[in-house]
């Protein structure tokens, strides 16, 4: 990286405004394939598992930040410097981080013929429970994530600041039809509900394993929970009358972790004889 860092001092710079209109609507990120991650530590977390930035924009005072400085230095990028009133017209938070990076959105390869142990998110609508759900899915070690033509975008900057840098270790598939990929998965596809007989902690959640959630008010529709193989419930002491998404889909991840056994959870979980073969036992896949 050589040279001086380039400077804008006008908000009406055509440049500058074309920022702007990428980190406010949703439409012209999609169409142009280009995402906003403001806060250093998500430049770090895309330089760490996704590559160098397209561009990034740095305020006068997060260029006085030694961290901010020295991962700007890492991806390589002469940064645009603005002030700091121009960087909060910028960013979507209220205290400003000092650096924003534009980056390529990821994109997946086409659906897989047979899912692996997955996610499936029909019509989820707030963005922090999805971040929240991308975020315990990467560190639970599920990396495929299918989300239903109505779910909140992916790429949105509220979804990614809440995802943590969860996003560029995952594979994101958006805008699915959940009923297909269903008919693709040789696992079981266990569907969470607050009806369902079927503990999650008699469950066998070690194979190819796919976990079904639905939307926030209204759960999951009839049809893609009729093509699930099996509805499982969270039990509950308390009076509450459900739990969070993002808070049972993080339950669900983990109690799989529980069950793999060491090194990922605790001891492996005891197999009674009276539980049913077709449900426990591991799938297999071709």
């Amino acid at each position: 990286m050589t040279g001086s860092p380039r400077r804008i001092t006008s908000a009406s710079n055509p440049h500058f405004r074309a920022l702007v209109k990428l980190q406010q609507s949703s439409r012209e990120r999609r169409k142009s394939g280009l995402s906003l991650l403001d806060g250093v530590h998500l430049l770090a977390a895309y330089l760490d598992h996704a590559g160098s930035p397209e561009e990034i924009v740095v305020s006068d005072s997060g260029a006085a930040v030694e961290e901010i400085a020295k991962t700007v230095r890492r991806a390589g990028v002469m940064p645009l410097v603005v002030s700091d009133g121009l960087f909060r017209e910028l960013s979507s938070v209220t205290t400003p981080t000092g650096v924003i990076a534009i980056v390529r959105t990821p994109k997946p390869d086409a659906l897989p013929q047979v899912p692996g142990p997955c996610v499936m998110l029909e019509d989820i609508q707030d963005p922090g429970n999805l971040g929240s759900i991308l975020r315990s899915a990467a560190a639970a070690g599920v990396y495929e994530i299918y989300l239903s033509r109505h779910s909140v975008h992916a790429w949105s900057p509220r979804v990614i600041r809440a995802g943590m840098g969860a996003h560029f270790m995952l594979r994101i598939y958006e805008q699915v039809d959940l009923e297909t990929v269903i008919e693709r998965c040789r696992g079981p596809v266990l569907a969470a509900t607050m009806d369902a007989q079927t503990p999650l902690y008699s469950a066998d959640l070690t194979g190819d394993v796919a976990l079904l959630f639905g939307n926030e008010g209204a759960g999951l529709s009839a049809e893609v929970r009729r093509r699930a193989h099996r509805a499982i419930q969270i039990p509950m002491r308390g009076p509450a009358e459900s739990l969070n998404v993002a808070a049972a889909a993080a339950i669900c991840l983990f109690e799989r972790v529980r069950q793999l056994g060491p090194p990922f959870g605790g001891p492996p979980r005891p197999v009674h004889d009276s539980e049913e073969p077709p449900f426990l036992a591991p799938p297999t896949r071709c």
